[in-house]
């Protein structure tokens, strides 16, 4: 059964390739390149995160603050994440108590017209996409 599965996945970048659509103007390792960027700046830590920095440096702290729900580990991963793919920096001052303030670098300041957008269009559509979710779960019982 395995077999059958893993022969049918086989060779359909290139049968994406033949249909028209987004995903036929780029090749194998572009694709695997953009669902890597895509889980990373699509990730809703991520794109609160990455909104948040947008009123400039901010502390661990002051994030964790601003960002309802999101735990001291899941702030950490994702902070970690965003520093080594550029678009977020980290900077540790020599003062007691410690102090660290992260800041989106250009690469993520050129991503935070998107996230806004994005975060925009959710808040604008919640009643709806509410609405629709209520009616599918109804009608699904």
């Amino acid at each position: 059964m395995a077999a059958i599965s893993a022969s049918r996945r086989r060779g359909v970048r290139s049968r994406v390739r033949d249909v028209p659509g987004p995903c036929a103007h780029w090749n194998d390792d572009d694709a695997d390149f953009i669902r890597e960027v895509l889980d990373l700046v699509g990730d809703k830590w991520s794109v609160l995160i990455i909104g948040t920095l947008e009123r400039g440096a901010t502390r661990y702290s002051e994030l964790a603050d601003a960002i309802p729900g999101i735990s001291q580990r899941m702030l950490t991963l994702t902070l970690k994440s965003l520093q080594r793919n550029g678009l977020v920096t980290r900077t540790a001052y020599a003062e007691v108590p410690p102090r660290v303030e992260y800041a989106l670098t250009g690469l993520g300041e050129s991503l935070l017209g998107s996230v806004l957008a994005l975060a925009a269009w959710s808040a604008e559509h919640h009643t709806e996409i509410r609405r629709h979710q209520s009616t599918f779960d109804s009608a699904d019982q």
